[in-house]
């Protein structure tokens, strides 16, 4: 649990909810943002419903209570007059944590651990490391007008880091902000739609450093189909990297169209009243768009990595279809070398009294003569049409 009380100026973290639930415990200039996993915001729904009652002079509906505990939800949007529910499946614990080892491009990072079935046990997944890592857990966010409450995983990875940049953000004697002015993405968001989209924008990341690790599988993979010299027997582990990729099409899509529909809702809203409303209305839909323009684009390599795979494939058999073609050519030019020395062996080997040559003493080398020439002949005319040339 992490408990966040945020304005302009400074961020205080606070141990607990209770002492919040309490009319005038949050400043009137700032906002909160309280980060649950499931299990706590199941056992703290109570004092959270309190929070946003004081606060917000509302609490959440049982339906998006229920989607906020929900573990295999997917991405989607919706929304209430005061308040908007966003959930966004990340990469689960373990492979958004990619690993930064060095490697010749025939190696694969470590494998993430393996989804937790219902009973409890772990269940290994096959297929390549780094695809093993294409299984993704819900988060969860409910925007108020002061109060972000976002429910997370057990391991809570993303709210842990998002976290720890937040309070670098500000400093720890007296809680004044130490702006870093090297990066603006260090300064404190303004509001709580504006935190949601920077956690976001954290999960999207998470699927941009993925795409380097499958882009790196793939090419290995396509460098063994396209090697006429190399036989390619992982096609099982290539038909699940194809169902991986597709799966994670699946999951883009679902971002994409949730984000689009909180685009869409925040350009319903009235006008804002004042230039500073204005402003961060502004920043708002600016970074929307951004995190938008980051799932396309992860969209968009999903797609290029799977025509890459189907072309590396279709590339495979036509260069193994060469290879035969070459193969059969060679072995029925020698056929057609020998053919004609099998007739003349043929003949001589007739059981005839009186056969030409049969009797000459030199008839023997005559016959071998004839046949040599007729091979070299033959092989020198194959040449020169280019039958047994080597297809490159």
């Amino acid at each position: 649990m992490r408990i966040f009380e945020i304005n302009r100026s400074q961020v205080s973290e606070h141990a607990a909810l209770a002492p919040l639930t309490v009319p005038g415990a949050c400043g009137a200039s700032g906002y909160l943002w309280i980060s649950l996993t499931r299990d706590e915001f199941r056992a703290s729904l109570a004092e959270v419903q309190q929070i946003l009652q004081t606060l917000c002079l509302t609490q959440l509906v049982d339906l998006h209570v229920a989607d906020l505990l929900n573990d295999q939800l997917p991405s989607h949007y919706d929304y209430t007059s005061l308040y908007d529910v966003l959930v966004f499946r990340r990469l689960a614990n373990g492979q958004a944590a990619l690993g930064n080892g060095k490697g010749n491009g025939n190696e694969a990072p470590a494998a993430a651990p393996a989804p937790v079935t219902a009973a409890g046990s772990r269940q290994p997944r096959s297929g390549p490391p780094v695809l093993r890592r294409v299984d993704t857990r819900p988060v969860g966010f409910a925007v108020f007008d002061r109060v972000l409450l976002s429910v997370h995983p057990e391991d809570g990875a993303v709210r842990d880091a998002f976290a720890a940049r937040l309070l670098a953000a500000a400093s720890a004697d007296g809680g004044t902000p130490a702006l870093d002015v090297r990066a603006t993405s260090a300064r404190l968001p303004t509001g709580p739609a504006d935190l949601m989209l920077r956690v976001i924008n954290q999960i999207v990341d998470g699927y941009l450093d993925l795409r380097r690790e499958l882009t790196k599988q793939l090419d290995h993979w396509q460098t063994e189909l396209i090697d006429p010299r190399s036989r390619f027997t992982n096609w099982g582990a290539l038909m699940e990297a194809r169902q991986s990729l597709h799966h994670l099409d699946e999951i883009c899509e679902d971002q994409r169209a949730a984000m689009q529909d909180w685009i869409d809702s925040l350009e319903t809203l009235p006008a804002p009243k004042g230039e500073a409303e204005q402003r961060d209305r502004e920043l708002i839909m600016i970074r929307s768009r951004d995190v938008l323009e980051h799932i396309e684009r992860v969209a968009h390599h999903v797609h290029r990595l799977e025509q890459n795979a189907e072309t590396a494939v279709q590339m495979h058999f036509s260069v193994q279809g060469h290879r035969a073609n070459d193969i059969m050519r060679v072995l029925t030019v020698l056929t057609a070398v020998f053919l004609p020395l099998n007739l003349i062996a043929g003949i001589f080997g007739m059981n005839f009294e009186f056969i030409p040559l049969v009797h000459k003493a030199d008839g023997f080398w005559i016959a071998m003569t004839s046949m040599l020439v007729i091979a070299v002949l033959l092989v020198v005319i194959f040449w020169r049409k280019r039958y047994l040339a080597r297809t490159r």
